[in-house]
């Protein structure tokens, strides 16, 4: 039975973690609430219903729903839902932060960690953001002024404006235990050629995946088809056409619309066909592999097209527009790239020099700063 102050002791070590509830943002809280676990400090997370899906696994004491909403359009009733709702999200992260006592507020961006950022702000609780992206979202944008410190996975994000780098490092993306271990496969070559090739574009980005992969595949010259090797996401209405399209084309292919352990398939990938949001580009260069990244187009921040233009400028990616995603562009690359295996190989090493796999322990060396320069 714990003492008394066992249990103070333990409220002391508090950190609770904001975020939105998708993937993008909640596997860098994820892998920041393990090495803050392995410190001894307890964890609690902030976000919204969508992370119902992960919340099994997430190492948290407690998770709090909060209410809030993206900002969806500029019309009059959608702003005033907006406001609303991130109202209502604000009086209940009030209740939580006079509750719980964090000793510190960490966020990782989407509109659900606004309110409790905004309220331990104004409570004067010590306050840090981690922008993911290689550009900062509107969340982060929102909060950036008020936060005591900020953490970037890329170089550069806030060149632009020297009153918020004076307050940011860069500590990289955070990468979840399973990424860290397939990080310990080594890139290589298979000996009789074959390419093995992983192809997913998560939520978003699953049916243009399915719509142009195959047709590339299929039109490439008959001896390099039978080297390929396919494993590929697609959404659960599209795996029979895609399965469909390989068989036609005699091509060995896994297709699922969920992998268990993607980075472990990542790891064995002579080439990763992929969107370019912040958890796959960590993932790629955490673990060295070259790709082929197609930005997601039309979002508002432009972010996927900014992290694939950092992994192109470092030679680890070739960046594919939407517009330029056709089945003859995609057939073009893959066969100079089955044709140039220097090239992967060099691709795979420049992943690798951009990755960061103590970005979880650089991140959590932040957070314990903050909590300590607090209390002194």
């Amino acid at each position: 039975m714990p003492t008394t102050n066992n249990l103070r002791a333990r409220e002391q070590k508090l950190v609770l973690l904001a975020a939105g509830g998708t993937g993008g943002h909640l596997f860098p809280a994820q892998a920041l609430a393990q090495a803050l676990a392995g410190r001894g400090i307890t964890v609690d997370l902030a976000t919204d219903h969508r992370a119902e899906h992960y919340g099994t696994s997430f190492p948290a004491r407690r998770i709090h729903f909060i209410k809030s909403e993206t900002v969806r359009g500029r019309d009059p009733i959608s702003m005033l839902r907006t406001a609303g709702l991130l109202g209502l999200g604000v009086l209940q992260a009030f209740s939580v932060l006079s509750r719980i006592r964090p000793r510190a507020v960490v966020g990782f961006g989407g509109y659900p960690s606004v309110p409790p950022m905004w309220v331990a702000a104004l409570r004067h609780i010590p306050t840090l953001i981690h922008e993911q992206n290689a550009v900062m979202g509107r969340a982060n944008r929102l909060l950036a002024p008020r936060v005591a410190a900020i953490a970037t996975s890329f170089p550069r994000v806030l060149d632009r404006t020297p009153r918020l780098q004076a307050k940011a490092t860069r500590t990289g993306n955070p990468v979840r235990a399973n990424v860290i271990s397939a990080a310990a496969i080594p890139y290589r070559l298979e000996a009789d050629g074959v390419l093995s090739l992983v192809i997913f574009g998560g939520s978003q980005g699953a049916r243009i995946m399915a719509d142009i992969v195959p047709s590339a595949i299929a039109s490439l010259p008959p001896e390099l088809r039978g080297r390929m090797r396919i494993v590929q996401q697609a959404r659960t209405e599209d795996l029979h056409r895609v399965r469909d399209a390989y068989a036609a084309a005699q091509v060995s292919a896994e297709v699922s619309p969920f992998f268990p352990d993607l980075p472990a398939h990542v790891a064995r990938a002579t080439l990763v066909v992929a969107r370019a949001g912040a958890s796959t580009v960590a993932e790629l260069t955490a673990i060295g592999r070259p790709s082929i990244l197609v930005p997601l187009p039309h979002a508002l921040d432009q972010d996927q097209a900014e992290n694939a233009k950092v992994l192109e400028a470092a030679g680890a990616a070739i960046r594919l527009p939407q517009e330029a995603f056709s089945p003859d562009r995609l057939a073009r690359e893959l066969a100079m790239l089955a044709s140039a295996p220097q090239k992967l190989v060099a691709m795979a090493g420049a992943a690798r020099a951009q990755g960061a796999l103590d970005a979880a322990e650089r991140l959590a060396d932040l957070v314990t700063a903050l909590m300590t320069k607090a209390q002194a």
